[in-house]
């Protein structure tokens, strides 16, 4: 049963993979309809979501970063509307430990790091010192410049090395092993077929040693094969989905929770008679 040590508490599920649902705080995301506030979140906690994704620094190809100044004022007055009503994990992209304090003060829970804590490393011991989980994603440069150096010898041999330095960072900041997801950040620096390569292998990142996150949700790959714009990246998206959670992730980051969860359910329920078999 997938299930994430946070802080106070163990989130778990009885789906095959815990869902995340995504609200982006700003009005720069590549995804018009993930754009939203305490309300999106809302809907996303009514549809089923295990976890609440929030981040106001837009990482799209092409988006430049933003101050931290800026996103906290995004961020935290989201996280306090959210706390009045729910006490589901809120997870908070941000590669600032300036972001993460004030997100984890006004109640966030767990820390997810573009930058795989390398932008910021006090964000490490931070994390470590409130006993929050981390997720460290793998990128080249910034979302301005990251398709441009797509050049890889071994795609899946090079992004699984360096999630493996930095989990060791983390776990030498002190962060549990059981509190470090690790993400391969498909579509950040990668072609179509290197992205491909890693939604089909993502359970074998790192040696299987660390909780591995899939956020595949309407990117440029699922475009790229359909041929169809972000709007009509659904079905893609549940078959990518599947398949990584097939192929060995337990978190998946999603714009379509309610979806995701009747994909997963269905599957399930087929599953248990015997009609597939996992790897």
């Amino acid at each position: 049963m997938p299930s994430l040590t946070l802080r106070d508490r163990i989130v778990s599920t009885d789906l095959p993979a815990l869902i995340m649902g995504i609200v982006n705080c700003t009005s720069d995301s590549f995804y018009a309809e993930s754009r939203g506030d305490a309300e999106l979140a809302q809907k996303l906690i009514a549809q089923g979501a295990d976890i609440l994704d929030l981040g106001a620094e837009s990482t799209r190809p092409g988006a430049a970063y933003v101050s931290a100044e800026e996103e906290i004022r995004h961020l935290v007055p989201v996280i306090t509307q959210i706390r009045k009503h729910s006490d589901i994990p809120i997870s908070v992209d941000t590669r600032k430990l300036p972001v993460m304090k004030a997100a984890f003060e006004a109640g966030a829970d767990i820390v997810n790091d573009i930058s795989a804590l390398e932008d910021d490393p006090g964000l490490g011991d931070f994390a470590a010192r409130h006993e929050l989980p981390v997720i460290l994603m793998h990128k080249r440069g910034t979302p301005s410049t990251m398709q441009s150096d797509t050049g890889y010898t071994d795609v899946f041999a090079e992004v699984s090395s360096y999630l493996t330095s930095r989990a060791a960072f983390a776990e030498n900041c002190g962060v549990r092993k059981d509190r470090i997801i690790v993400d391969p950040g498909v579509g950040f620096g990668k072609t179509t077929q290197q992205n491909e390569v890693l939604v089909a292998r993502c359970g074998q990142l790192c040696e299987k040693k660390y909780t591995v996150l899939m956020a595949l949700s309407r990117k440029t790959m699922i475009g790229d094969i359909v041929n169809r714009p972000s709007e009509e990246r659904l079905w893609g998206t549940l078959a990518a989905n599947l398949y990584a959670v097939l192929s060995g992730a337990s978190v998946v980051r999603v714009h379509d929770v309610a979806a995701c969860r009747d994909t997963l359910a269905v599957w399930k329920a087929l599953q248990t008679q015997g009609g597939c078999v996992t790897q």
